[in-house]
C-alpha cells in the first residue's frame, strides 16, 4: 500500500510540475500508471487534472498497451449507471486518440452522445479538439454536432465549440463564430499545457485565425 501511495504521489508531483517526459519515463519502468492518472479526473478546474488527460495522451504514444487496458474504465465513467461524474473521461479519449489513435478509431462514433449528454459535453468538445488537430479525416460524421453549439447558452460550452472548430480548420463555421466577437463571458481554458482564463470572443477570435490559414 505504501508503493502504491508513493507512486501516486510522484505521480502528482510530476503532473505539478508539467513534466511528461517525467511522466513517461515513470511508465516505463512502473506498470499501473494510466489508472493513477485516471484518479485525477474530477474537476475540470484543476489544471493536475488537464495534465493528467494529456499526460495520457502521452503515454498512449509511448505506452499504448498500458493505455488500452484504461478505455474500458474510460466509457464506464461515460456511463450513467456508473454513478460517477467522469468529467474527464471524454476529454481523456480524445488525446488518447491524438498520442495513438488506433486505441479509440472504433469509438469515435460515441462522441456523438457524449455531445448530446450535457455532462459529458465540454469535455468531448475539447477531446476532438485535440483529436482534430491530427486526424480530422476520422471525424466527419461528428464535427457537423459542433457548430450548433456556438448558441448554447452556457458560455464555457460556446467558448469549448469555437476553440475545437477552430482546432479542427471547420471553415463552415466561421459565420457563427463572427458572432461570438462580441461575446466577452469569462470562461477556462487548457491549452499549450496551462489552465488559463480568457473570453469567448477570443476564443472565436483565436477559431477564425486559425481557419484564414492555408489548408
Amino acid at each position: 500500500m505504501t508503493g502504491r501511495r508513493a507512486l501516486r504521489e510522484e505521480v502528482a508531483r510530476l503532473l505539478a510540475a508539467g513534466d511528461f517526459t517525467g511522466l513517461a519515463d515513470l511508465a516505463g519502468r512502473q506498470t499501473g500508471i494510466p489508472d493513477l492518472l485516471l484518479q485525477f479526473l474530477y474537476d475540470p478546474r484543476d489544471l493536475r487534472q488537464w495534465r493528467a488527460v494529456e499526460g495520457l495522451g502521452r503515454l498512449a504514444g509511448a505506452q499504448p498497451r498500458q493505455v488500452s487496458k484504461v478505455i474500458g474504465r474510460l466509457l464506464w465513467l461515460l456511463n450513467e449507471d456508473s454513478g460517477s461524474s467522469g468529467w474527464g473521461a471524454a476529454a481523456a479519449l480524445g488525446e488518447i486518440g491524438r498520442g495513438q489513435v488506433s486505441l479509440v478509431a472504433d469509438i469515435i462514433p460515441m462522441f456523438r452522445g457524449f455531445l448530446e449528454e450535457k455532462f459529458s459535453r465540454e469535455a468531448a468538445l475539447w477531446g476532438l479538439g485535440r483529436l482534430a488537430e491530427v486526424h480530422p479525416e476520422l471525424l466527419g460524421e461528428v464535427l457537423p454536432l459542433v457548430p450548433p453549439l456556438l448558441t448554447e447558452q452556457d458560455p464555457q460550452v460556446r467558448a469549448l465549440a469555437s476553440w475545437c472548430l477552430g482546432k479542427a480548420g471547420y471553415r463552415e463555421a466561421a459565420a457563427g463564430l463572427t458572432t461570438l466577437l462580441a461575446d466577452h463571458r469569462a470562461v477556462l481554458l487548457y491549452d499549450d499545457g496551462e489552465l488559463i482564463r480568457t473570453t469567448v470572443a477570443q476564443v472565436a477570435g483565436e477559431a477564425l485565425t486559425a481557419l484564414e490559414k492555408p489548408a
